[in-house]
């Protein structure tokens, strides 16, 4: 049976033309995608900007509508982070390690870099919270073969104690444990779970030493934690497994 439709040009030819066009169509729109956020660049030594430039670069932002009646987020939102930063390069050249010349666990240097996340608190399927302290949930409770950390103590990377557990922040929509609120002396200091191990006569934190946890980042609220602290306390406790101290700051090999 002839398939030509016109001359040479056959339902399948056509098909193969069509499927490329598809395709160079798609990266196109992939390619101006990814340049919605990120861009421009800026070269590591002089700062310069290097903006690719172009028509894949004329994506306009895009605006997301918040649930719960919170408005609406646009991105980019907040543009070029700052890069004004407590360290020194080591080197002049891109790539080159930093020193830090401040509190690297609290000026967000290397691991224990943070986002400016939103300063609201992450919210569950009905708007609520979701991480709240456990005291506060009447129908939460440790499992009864489990340990229950409360009342234990704290021993830090240095052996010492840092202090003793009296809360438990949980998430509600997850039902599990995402921190544990420590009394330091000095204060309340909330540690990520998944960075401690419960033992059944005292928790063991390694990431920080026990002077560390008076400078851990606090919360605006006593019922809630936001999205930005929680980025805050996050990445001081995974800055420590580098900067807690002078022996894990040195070459292996």
């Amino acid at each position: 049976m002839n398939e030509n439709i016109v001359g040479s040009i056959d339902v399948a030819e056509m098909a193969f033309y069509a499927f490329v066009l598809f395709f160079i169509a798609l990266i196109f729109y992939l390619r101006r995608e990814d340049r919605r956020e990120g861009y421009p660049l800026e070269d590591e030594l002089t700062g310069a900007v290097e903006s690719p430039g172009g028509p894949l670069s004329t994506a306009s932002t895009k605006s997301f509508k918040l649930p719960h009646g919170r408005g609406t987020v646009t991105a980019p939102t907040q543009g070029r982070e700052k890069v004004d930063i407590a360290a020194k390069r080591r080197e002049n050249f891109g790539g080159a390690p930093y020193t830090p010349t401040g509190n690297p666990l609290d000026d967000g240097i290397g691991p224990a870099a943070y986002a400016e996340r939103a300063r609201v608190p992450d919210i569950d399927a009905h708007g609520l919270p979701r991480i709240v302290p456990m005291s506060t949930l009447p129908d939460f409770a440790i499992a009864p073969l489990s340990t229950d950390p409360r009342g234990l103590p704290v021993m830090a990377a240095d052996g010492m104690k840092a202090g003793t557990v009296t809360d438990l922040w949980v998430d509600r929509a997850e039902h599990c444990i995402r921190y544990l609120a420590i009394d330091t002396g000095a204060g309340t200091a909330l540690a990520p779970m998944a960075m401690a191990l419960v033992r059944r006569d005292h928790v063991s934190i390694d990431a920080i030493n026990a002077a560390h946890f008076t400078g851990v980042p606090g919360l605006a609220a006593t019922d809630s934690i936001t999205r930005y602290e929680e980025e805050r306390i996050v990445a001081y406790f995974g800055g420590g497994y580098l900067y807690a101290n002078q022996g894990r700051q040195e070459p292996w090999l």
